[in-house]
């Protein structure tokens, strides 16, 4: 039966390449049709279980073995008493052999067959493209997931929805049906999970994801290419223990006209829960020690200080470009953000001196939303969403240190480890400062002496649960999710 994927446990990722492999191993010790057959059960399994009282399904198959999965899933839906319309693409002379045998299940179970989508319809199935997708949905392709993204009925995907890259989580084409409508969307993975599910567009067009392996095991030697990151570990704090043992965290930045965006950092470092958080204003904010009386405030000259824990950059400015040299080469563990990110962009020394930093393995996290990534890449926004996974892992290995890819599905990335997509967050985190909040919070951890990519990882992940426990009532604002960022 497919089991919902959820934040919490650890899962590993496939690419397509991988999961072809699986999938051939798998049908060769299988008998022929197995796979289809189970994989078209799985699915009207999950369509009757998400539409219990449907009356109509409208189930749209592709001329693949994606196509084959959605009629086997319509003849179980046809002899459990549903009452699924296909709209079929296929050829029946160039169908793959186990589609043809499906075709011909569905059609001796008396499945109704039609040529447009019905005018009604309770639940939509996508058996169009899966993972085979390898040219534009054209005609009536086209139309059909037109009608799905803007209906108001579910819509349940088979392996993968169409046009989605099962990579990357872009448009490999230039697509009509792009945008989810306000339809609830389901999506079930079989056999693998697939890392474009889980970030950039993944998230809106899969919706829901559900994953069944079809009785197939992944042998021991197939190493995944992604991690769908986990829920990090509770530290449990002995009662013996001081504000000293949970380390010091010093944030630079806040220059004139931005003093609060360095202040949101510190306050979200200290209710995740650094011992003591030290702030170096760069502008004159004079008035923020009376108002937050359990930071204390320091000539940023004397920071980073002993064993401290840095973060560095947030509303920064152009002024934070002259700390940076000490502090790449002074700072016990670093986290890089904001204008921070901008000044090495812009300056080969610096991006030398953090390279270099690297090799002394001293743990450092660059926290770049996919603008500022671009910058330290020589690219353009657009190239790095198309290829998230890859262009973080391509940073981590040039600067030696852990990256969080910000955006829908975060990507953790660290030199020679596997990359890791942070599952929780959504849309209430689109405004100012919470990326502030994120960088005080990885900061608390990597005082806490973590490993740094799984600092950041569990960081994010809370940072993002937080935003998704959020009362709906109450709106969401950096200063309030910063105070919420409790350990």
């Amino acid at each position: 039966m497919p089991q919902r994927i959820q934040a919490g446990p650890a899962c590993p990722l496939y690419t397509v390449a991988a999961t072809r492999r699986l999938e051939q191993a798998a049908a060769a010790a299988l008998p022929p049709h197995t796979l289809m057959q189970r994989a078209g059960l799985a699915a009207a399994r999950l369509a009757m279980a998400l539409a219990p009282h449907a009356r109509t399904i409208w189930v749209a198959c592709g001329p693949g073995n994606n196509g084959g999965d959605g009629l086997e899933a319509a003849m179980h839906l046809q002899q459990r008493g549903f009452a699924p319309v296909v709209t079929w693409l296929g050829d029946e002379v160039r169908l793959p052999d186990d589609a043809r045998a499906s075709l011909a299940r569905a059609r001796s179970a008396g499945v109704s067959f039609a040529a447009e989508a019905p005018a009604r319809y309770d639940l939509a199935i996508d058996a169009l493209l899966g993972i085979g997708s390898i040219r534009p949905p054209e005609g009536a392709m086209r139309d059909w997931l037109q009608r799905m993204a803007t209906g108001s009925a579910p819509v349940l995907s088979v392996d993968l929805p169409s046009d989605l890259d099962a990579d990357r989580g872009g448009f490999p084409f230039d697509a009509t049906a792009r945008r989810a409508g306000t339809a609830a969307r389901h999506c079930l993975s079989l056999l693998t999970l697939k890392p474009g599910l889980f970030t950039a567009h993944g998230r809106d067009l899969a919706g829901e994801v559900w994953f069944d392996d079809l009785g197939c095991t992944a042998p021991a030697d197939a190493a995944p290419d992604a991690w769908l990151a986990g829920a990090p570990a509770a530290q449990l704090r002995p009662h013996a223990s001081h504000k000293g043992s949970w380390g010091d965290v010093a944030v630079l930045g806040g220059a004139a006209g931005m003093d609060g965006a360095a202040v949101l950092a510190a306050s979200a470092a200290l209710h995740a829960g650094a011992g003591r958080v030290f702030v170096g204003l760069l502008g004159h904010g004079g008035a923020f020690g009376a108002l937050h009386p359990e930071l204390m405030f320091r000539d940023p000259a004397s920071l980073p200080g002993e064993r401290q824990s840095v973060v560095c950059g947030c509303g920064g400015g152009d002024a934070v470009r002259a700390h940076l040299p000490r502090v790449i080469a002074q700072a016990q563990a670093l986290v890089l953000d904001a204008d921070a990110l901008n000044a090495i962009a812009a300056d080969a020394a610096l991006q030398t001196l953090l390279a270099r930093r690297g090799t002394r393995s001293a743990p450092t996290v660059l926290t770049p939303h996919p603008l500022e990534a671009a910058r330290l890449l020589g690219l353009d926004a657009a190239a790095v969403q198309s290829d998230r996974l890859r262009h973080a892992q391509q940073l981590a290995e040039r600067f030696a240190c852990t990256v969080v890819l910000k955006g829908s599905g975060s990507v953790i990335a660290a030199p020679g480890a596997v990359p890791r997509i942070n599952p929780t967050g959504n849309a209430r985190l689109a405004t100012a400062g919470t990326g502030d909040v994120l960088a005080g919070m990885i900061g608390a951890a990597l005082a806490t002496g973590l490993d740094a990519q799984d600092a950041a990882s569990g960081a994010v992940f809370r940072h993002g649960a937080l935003a998704e426990r959020w009362d709906l009532e109450r709106p969401l604002t950096a200063g309030e999710l910063a105070r919420g960022a409790v350990r």
